[in-house]
């Protein structure tokens, strides 16, 4: 089969043997869809030390069950299925904590430690919680969404920033996660949803998509534009989705008394934290891997029609246009990309 690896900071397709059956509670997916993540720009470019070289890439991705192990429960062979971009073995105790993303014998493997989706099939380690049926009505193709990062925006921003009905939210960053984030924050009805970004096209997406204001903050105003959003109180629910220095300064800086912090970005370099200033704030700053807990209610959701999957995957490329996708998510902003997807051409 073919697969997409990276060695010495460059990916290439190579050919892989096809997966079988290791372990009982193992599935080999035929894939059909897969996309690209920020994280897997971050492999190529040497930011994670975790990613064992050669390893196929992709943790995100939809496709049909091609074999089962034989204690998997609740899948046949033949189903089309959400692969969960981390993999939970539901026993250990990270599992029974609620936080799969530190699973001891899964979390985040699959691209990382172990071959991942970007290839023609893939082995799911424990199956019966790492894949999730995908629903006859739901477009395949979109659904890859829902392996990564609408649970990122979910979890690690929405609910860790106590996203409410009553409450004013910030999403600092209109990428694919911050647009995630807004998507599902809307499930919360909250007052106010601003978009913070420097691009301008992805602001005018993130007003589309149904943010009250958007903000560039490359403006030499721009904090004082956003604090008078707010009366200068600041914002109940501040989600950073960047992952640097200035933009997790400005989430500081935009947070109210008794407000939360939600950080989704990876920081790969240092970020100065001014306890000086919020220590009597009465706030909360929360960090974390996405468990990808949040799975089945998400697809809960958009099968009635609540959470909008068509927004995210912006572009399409054949598995064989693979290099071709990646250099458009490098550069997203050019192209004006927010997810990119791959295809890979076969039958469902």
């Amino acid at each position: 089969m073919k697969g997409l690896v990276c060695n010495n900071g460059k990916i290439e397709v190579v050919e892989r043997p096809k997966p079988t059956i290791q372990e009982p509670t193992d599935a080999v997916v035929r894939m059909l869809h897969t996309s690209i993540c920020g994280t897997d720009l971050h492999i190529i470019k040497g930011d994670i030390q975790t990613a064992e070289s050669g390893v196929v890439l992709g943790h995100e991705g939809v496709g049909v069950v091609e074999a089962l192990g034989s204690t998997v429960q609740g899948l046949q062979v033949g189903d089309r299925v959400v692969i969960s971009c981390m993999t939970s073995c539901g026993s250990c105790r990270y599992c029974q904590r609620g936080i799969p993303a530190h699973c001891e014998s899964g979390g985040w493997i699959l691209g990382n430690h172990l071959d991942g989706t970007q290839a023609e099939y893939v082995r799911v380690p424990h199956a019966t919680r790492s894949l999730h049926r995908l629903d006859s009505s739901i477009d395949a193709r979109d659904a890859v969404c829902l392996s990564d990062a609408l649970p990122t925006g979910y979890e690690c921003g929405v609910l860790s920033s106590d996203v409410h009905s009553a409450g004013s939210v910030v999403i600092v960053g209109a990428g694919p996660v911050g647009i995630a984030a807004l998507l599902t924050a809307r499930l919360k009805n909250p007052e106010m949803i601003v978009m913070v970004d420097l691009d301008d096209t992805r602001l005018e997406k993130a007003r589309e998509l149904g943010a009250h204001y958007t903000i560039n903050s490359g403006s030499p105003d721009a904090k004082k534009q956003l604090l008078d959003l707010t009366k200068n109180e600041g914002f109940d629910s501040v989600i950073e989705a960047v992952g640097i220095s200035a933009t997790f300064q400005l989430c500081q800086e935009l947070v109210a008394v008794g407000g939360r912090i939600a950080n989704m970005g990876v920081h790969g370099k240092k970020v100065d934290l001014h306890l000086e200033k919020l220590w009597d704030r009465n706030i909360s700053i929360h960090m974390s891997l996405v468990n990808a807990i949040s799975i089945p209610s998400l697809l809960q959701q958009v099968k009635e029609g609540k959470l909008d999957v068509n927004s995210l995957v912006t572009h399409h490329y054949s598995f064989d246009e693979a290099t071709t996708a990646y250099a458009t998510f490098g550069a997203a902003s050019t192209h004006q990309a927010l997810k990119v997807g791959l295809d890979f051409g076969v039958q469902e």
